[in-house]
């Protein structure tokens, strides 16, 4: 009997040869993704279903308390082995729910809500669970987790970095041991071996990076092999194939989904080797020179979508300017191909912005995190043109071996699902491209965060002083404060200006993501103020001093409004957790990207409505922030159906190129 049947129930699988299970790659009519994201837009959910699910969980709690510790595990071996003859039922579910319920509170001293209830059915239904920030997603998801464990799946665990990762595992290890279940932890750097070994076990805590690099590797030392699928008749996978990482794709439960299968999904991961550069360091500093002595509009033009050619001006002054130059610069092709480069990494990516200097090398920094993704690095030659600027050292250059998309891995998982806490703006869109649904769980208790208007300045140092008034003033109410910067160069221009007022505060970004745990950890005490990047968004608690709840708790101050209006949603949500006291506010300016780059003008027309006061003004700025989010994530969602397409076809395409080190 396979020990995965809970998962094949009405599903396509195939196995490559001699590889592990996952599922086939469909071939999908573009009609058929556009009218998965319109039944989206009118999809609803049925309360009636939630409260008899609950009501047969909740029945059983008495009788569970009663029973001792090998009761529990037995019964839950024998509702796994129900499940693999009939799959994951709500009547079964509503058993495994029930022990692992009892189960951690005695291992855990937690007590599963009913929320975390109807999230964790979610999951083992194959949905996105949207839960509000704070309301326990790490926790629920160990009830889906047990549950497909105990059937014999191989489940893995997806969050967004490897702090997070090792430490959902070691908080909910106790847990799983309890019913006899291994747990593996796989991080940045781990030998290949140990890989193998943690892949292993029956529960696998693994950011996103890590598990698809792991499965391209798979692929490159399989010979492809994973590509040349088979029907399979028969699974007996509770092996590893010979000479793989992974031991199957059977479920996956990402965390943070929407950023994982949405926001980092515009560019596929790529694996490679690293070659020696051919054109060598002068090459690419003679690239600069030359771009640094071009004038915007005349030799160049950039576009809002981030883009910048050469003009035909521009084309005849370069070559007026590298006539002396040999080699690659006697080629128009090449020559070209070099100054796009050169001026895209003078003018489109920004040092503290979309990357940091560290140890002499360029970093790249996630724009929707704020976290620095070491290993990765621009293709084509854009990083090599970046290090120039930098006046770093010229690292090599990248052949790629393999890769994927985020949509096409995860779409090979035999189940796929996932908890965030904003998950409904996307929803079309991950219909349309997973085939999930998005399940909206209500909160444990009614929400208490007070949103103070938004307000508006014509110039940016305005708006940084106003910022550090308002979290001084704030924090010496008794409460703690969380500034939230679009950026590591505004994160620190805010912290320098806090210290030339003498304030205390903590600046949490890129540069200091070690110390992330130990910040966050502080950020709710009393008069505490924490200017941090979008890191502090995602998958971090800040857990409030008894003292500043009570003085009104957590104060949130967005600084710049994000592309996507979940990012925002997320840094508000730090606040009033759980039915704490919180509030939140934007101050923001006009010259901000969002507004420059989606709406100048607009912004230039209204910026008379938009400073004044009073609650027409309120509104009109709300719908202004609307209209232009909504067109930046409009060309966003263009950007990754145009990645997968692209994909698809096997074509190369610029992304993040991942490290072979093993």
């Amino acid at each position: 009997m396979s020990d995965v049947r809970a998962l094949l129930v009405g599903r396509d699988i195939v196995v490559g040869d001699g590889c592990y299970a996952e599922r086939a790659e469909q071939s999908v009519m573009e009609i058929e993704e556009w009218l998965r994201a319109l039944t989206a837009r009118f999809a609803f959910s049925s309360k009636t279903k939630s409260d008899s699910f609950l009501q047969r969980v909740n029945v059983r709690e008495s009788e569970m308390q009663q029973q001792d510790a090998d009761a529990l595990r037995q019964a839950l071996r024998t509702a796994a082995q129900k499940m693999q003859k009939r799959g994951f039922c709500d009547e079964l579910i509503a058993e495994a729910f029930a022990l692992v319920r009892e189960a951690g509170s005695r291992t855990l001293g937690k007590r599963h809500y009913d929320v975390q209830l109807l999230a964790g059915r979610a999951l083992l239904l194959g949905r996105i669970a949207e839960m509000a920030t704070g309301e326990g997603k790490t926790l629920a998801a160990t009830l889906a987790v047990c549950t497909a464990a105990a059937t014999g799946v191989a489940v893995h665990v997806v969050t967004v970095n490897d702090y997070l990762a090792t430490r959902d595992a070691k908080e909910n290890k106790p847990l799983y041991e309890f019913f006899g279940f291994s747990v593996g932890v796989v991080v940045q750097d781990m030998p290949v071996e140990d890989r193998r070994e943690q892949y292993g076990r029956q529960i696998v805590y693994v950011s996103n990076k890590e598990l698809t690099f792991d499965y391209l590797k798979d692929r490159i030392s399989l010979g492809g092999t994973l590509s040349a699928h088979v029907k399979l008749r028969r699974l007996q996978n509770a092996r590893q194939a010979p000479g793989s990482i992974l031991r199957g794709l059977h479920l996956a439960v990402v965390d943070e989904a929407d950023s994982v299968l949405i926001d980092e999904a515009r560019t596929p991961l790529i694996i490679s080797e690293t070659l020696p550069d051919d054109l060598g360091e002068a090459v690419y500093g003679n690239a600069m020179a030359v771009a640094g002595q071009l004038q915007e509009g005349t030799d160049y033009r950039l576009s809002k979508d981030r883009d910048v050619w050469l003009t035909t001006a521009g084309d005849r002054t370069v070559q007026s300017l590298v006539a002396e130059f040999e080699g690659v610069w006697k080629s128009a092709l090449w020559r070209k191909e070099l100054m796009q480069k050169a001026l895209s990494a003078l003018h489109l990516f920004k040092r503290d912005q979309h990357y940091i200097v560290a140890d002499d090398k360029v970093q790249i920094v996630d724009e929707f995190t704020g976290r620095v993704m070491p290993d990765r690095t621009w293709e084509r030659g854009l990083h090599q043109m970046i290090e120039a600027k930098e006046n770093c050292e010229i690292s090599g250059q990248r052949r790629t071996l393999s890769q994927i998309t985020y949509q096409r891995f995860f779409g090979r998982y035999l189940l796929l699902a996932g908890m965030t806490g904003t998950a409904k703006e996307v929803e079309p869109e991950i219909k349309r491209v997973y085939d999930l649904s998005v399940a909206k769980i209500p909160t444990h208790k009614p929400s208490r965060r007070q949103r103070l208007p938004d307000r508006v300045f014509l110039a940016s140092d305005e708006r940084w002083q106003e910022v550090a008034r308002r979290a001084r003033t704030v924090a010496a109410e008794g409460r703690s404060v969380l500034v939230g910067t679009r950026s590591v160069e505004a994160s620190e221009l805010l912290g320098r200006l806090l210290e030339q007022q003498g304030v205390a505060h903590t600046v949490l970004n890129a540069r200091q993501d070690q110390a992330e745990a130990e910040a966050v950890s502080q950020a709710g005490q009393i008069g505490r103020i924490t200017v941090a990047t979008n890191m502090a968004g995602r998958g971090t608690d800040i857990k409030l001093a008894a003292e500043v709840a009570e003085k009104g708790g957590l104060h949130v101050i967005l600084t710049e409004f994000h592309e996507s209006a979940r990012v925002d949603r997320q840094l508000f949500g730090r606040s009033a957790r759980q039915g704490d006291p919180g509030s939140a506010e934007a101050i923001v300016c006009l010259q901000d990207e969002l507004f420059q780059r989606y709406a100048p003008l607009v912004s230039r027309v209204g910026a008379s409505i938009w400073l004044s006061s009073g609650p027409w003004q309120a509104i009109l700025f709300r719908w202004f922030v609307t209209y232009a989010q909504s067109k930046a994530e409009r060309q966003a969602r263009k950007i990754r159906l145009d990645t997968i397409r692209r994909d698809r076809k096997w074509s190369q395409a610029l992304g993040f190129v991942g490290s072979t080190k093993k």
